[in-house]
């Protein structure tokens, strides 16, 4: 990665989920100052680069965005791939590995001919998969390649519980981990409102229902408007400003956990490397029984497939 201060990073899909994310990065305080937008739609991209543009002329900070191509991918800090087919009603995040491996095969063998030395991030579904095919295809170092994992599904879990509970959701302290899918699980043991425990406070059916909510919350959204963007755009915003911070900020981030031989959503330490540290949960018996279970979904899909 380069040593001075000018962050680029490189979008390759601009769909609705791509460009949630590059708003979020003009329209926030983010410390990016250069954004390449890469599209297999060119004209796309470029649209979408000058229409960017404009709007970062009303932003706090000083940005430049344009569309571009692959060798813009050598010098770049990060670049994160939110291209693939988006999941439809009806679908679940696994229906669309086939086409998305055959995607990701494609982006990276163009991405590995630039030399990249910077950070991957993942948005694609389904993610943990995603983001272990990233780590194949490219060979690099498993602190590099981030999955956003269930950042989103914690930032749900955090609203919902806060909407339950009348507090304000920076306060409730819960993660969700797992798989960025219908496999995920919630450690409640640990989970607090302040430094009190949720226990305290939330039956066992009404987190059996919350749960619930978090795993159905995409497939409501979906059947509503057709997509989900704003909330992943965010969550992809926040992953990109801890590593050009270098905050050492904890994410559920999908990365690759030697021991467990996947890369699952656990909460990580992200800085200017990547992943510094998987932060390790302690978890009960029922709660690991929950988390292996999540694993063995995410390993028995890997398993089926050729990297």
């Amino acid at each position: 990665m380069k040593n001075f201060e000018l962050n680029k990073v490189v979008l390759i899909g601009c769909g609705n989920v791509g460009m949630s994310y590059a708003f979020s990065i003009v329209n926030g305080t983010s410390n990016v100052h250069e954004l390449v937008l890469i599209d297999i739609n060119k004209n796309k991209a470029e649209g979408e680069a000058l229409d960017l543009m404009h709007a970062a002329s009303c932003s706090k900070r000083k940005i430049v965005v344009r569309a571009g191509q692959y060798s813009d991918c050598a010098d770049a800090d990060i670049i994160c791939i939110a291209a693939g087919r988006n999941q439809e009603k009806g679908e679940t995040r696994m229906d669309l590995i086939e086409k998305n491996l055959s995607v990701f095969r494609s982006i990276i063998k163009e991405v590995n001919k630039t030399k990249f030395a910077g950070i991957y991030l993942i948005a694609t579904n389904p993610l943990d998969i995603m983001t272990y095919a990233t780590l194949s295809f490219s060979g690099f170092k498993k602190e590099r390649v981030i999955g956003s994992g269930t950042t989103l599904d914690t930032a749900r879990l955090r609203h919902i519980v806060g909407e339950e509970m009348h507090v304000n959701y920076k306060n409730v302290h819960a993660y969700v981990i797992g798989e960025h899918g219908d496999s995920e699980m919630i450690p409640w043991e640990h989970a607090t409102i302040g430094l009190t425990p949720i226990n305290r406070y939330i039956s066992k059916a009404k987190k059996q229902k919350i749960l619930k909510d978090v795993r159905n919350s995409a497939y409501e959204i979906i059947e509503k408007k057709g997509n989900t963007a704003y909330g992943i755009g965010m969550c992809l915003k926040n992953i990109t400003d801890a590593i050009f911070e270098d905050s050492n900020s904890i994410f559920t981030v999908s990365c690759y956990d030697e021991k467990l031989g996947v890369c699952i959503g656990q909460p990580a330490i992200i800085s200017r490397e990547g992943v510094r540290e998987i932060f390790k949960i302690p978890l009960s018996a029922e709660e690991k029984k929950e988390f292996d279970y999540s694993v063995k979904t995410v390993k028995d899909v890997i398993k089926k497939l050729k990297f």
